[in-house]
């Protein structure tokens, strides 16, 4: 399956099942149902409860309770699910984050030849 096919078959489904068993430490599938504005429903295992917002873009739970979370997660606001990733997972935003660290690292200093964290940001 292409991306687009799979992206096009994300953002129609009313939630993303996650039912994630292990720690995972980057949920990169996740970040892309959100991006696609659709509700994660998962385990709060791993990285999930730094990514879903619990009841604003999916639900967290044990495997168990995650069925009775669907209906909610239709009434999710779709847009919201987007807005997230793009607030918290953009590469301008990440990139500017590891910038604002490595000159923290260097005492205050920017690295030589790259520019500040806030001006990259500001033209993802």
């Amino acid at each position: 399956m292409d991306d687009a096919t799979k992206y096009r078959l994300m953002g129609e489904a009313v939630a993303f099942l996650n039912p994630i068993q292990w720690s995972e430490p980057f949920g990169l599938v996740m970040i892309e149902a959100l991006a696609t504005g659709t509700p994660v429903i998962g385990t709060s295992i791993g990285s999930a409860p730094e990514i879903v917002e619990h009841g604003r873009t999916g639900f967290l739970g044990s495997t168990e309770t995650l069925a009775g979370f669907v209906e909610a997660a239709a009434g999710l606001d779709r847009g919201r699910c987007r807005a997230s990733v793009e607030q918290r997972f953009s590469a301008g935003r990440m990139v500017a984050q590891h910038l604002r660290l490595f000159g923290e690292l260097l005492g205050g200093r920017s690295p030589s030849g790259v520019p500040d964290a806030a001006g990259l940001h500001q033209n993802r």
